[in-house]
């Protein structure tokens, strides 16, 4: 390919938008379409600000610039790997992580809560000392937890050594060693048995069903983090067994089931779930407060 044919990032904008599209790619890693991944893309190869396009749009690139993002667009296509590993960067809000093949890409509705330190079922998010995070994954929420409730020490589990190492990383570059604890543990198993105001998780969620139809791009991700057994629940209905004796009387759980509002009912629906509303609805997150989930 003559890089004489792209001279700006216009031109490789349109290319990349063309090849995207063309290939059918997936986009359920932070982008919604072809036009904000390649953006993306092509800021990001060529360091420029992520949130300025436009001023850069008719610079002229030097020849080698040219050839690192036809680079990047041909891997996205070729290899269908998600954008976050190309760049080994992904972002909740105003946050940016680390993350390679050994977590999944980050994209979780609880971030969006978090801001607002779970209000109205928290009053006073520095009365909020010990917080768990189940299946951390890159460590992103546990980042953003210690952040929203500065009083807080916030244990982040993880069965798996490789995510583990990630969300060490993560935690490093927050400098918020200390205060976010990496603990490798199935579950509850290996956690210190103490009361905590707050218990979430991200969990692997996706059912049997939809698991043999992920697109390419989830196929990329650890499956461990992902497969949630025949209806998506079985390390949640876990999740929710252990939660009673490990929250503070005034704690809550708070667990993201994607897609499985119907699942999570039918297997919870008797404890009283509330919906929390994100800006997917109301069927992403669902919360339990101890006092119901000791009544139960």
């Amino acid at each position: 390919m003559f890089t004489s044919t792209f001279t700006t990032p216009r031109d490789l904008l349109r290319y990349a938008i063309t090849r995207f599209n063309g290939a059918k790619l997936f986009f359920g890693h932070g982008s919604a379409e072809a036009l904000d991944e390649a953006a993306y893309l092509i800021l990001h190869t060529l360091k420029l600000p992520l949130d300025k396009l436009d001023p850069f749009l008719d610079a002229r690139l030097l020849p080698d610039e040219v050839l690192h993002v036809l680079a990047v667009i041909e891997r996205r296509v070729g290899e269908r790997v998600p954008a976050a590993y190309i760049t080994n960067e992904a972002w909740l809000g105003t946050y940016a992580f680390y993350v390679d093949e050994r977590v999944i890409v980050p994209r979780s509705f609880i971030h969006e809560l978090i801001p607002h330190q779970f209000s109205p079922w928290v009053e006073d998010p520095y009365a909020v000392e010990n917080i768990l995070e189940l299946c951390t994954g890159s460590g992103c929420l546990a980042i953003m937890m210690a952040d929203a409730f500065p009083d807080s020490v916030v244990d982040a589990v993880d069965i798996s050594a490789d995510a583990l190492a990630v969300a060490e990383q993560n935690i490093r570059e927050y400098k918020l060693e200390g205060r976010v604890n990496p603990i490798a543990s199935d579950l509850y198993q290996n956690v210190p048995f103490k009361k905590y105001d707050l218990i979430i998780s991200n969990p692997p969620y996706v059912n049997s069903a939809s698991m043999a139809s992920l697109p390419p791009e989830y196929l990329r991700e650890p499956q461990i983090a992902l497969d949630g057994g025949a209806d998506g629940m079985d390390l949640v209905r876990k999740i929710v067994a252990g939660a009673a004796e490990r929250l503070a009387p005034n704690g809550i759980l708070m667990v993201e089931i994607g897609n499985e509002r119907e699942y999570a009912e039918a297997a919870f629906g008797h404890l009283g779930l509330t919906w929390v509303t994100t800006s997917a609805g109301d069927d992403m997150v669902f919360l339990l407060t101890a006092e119901q989930l000791q009544a139960q």
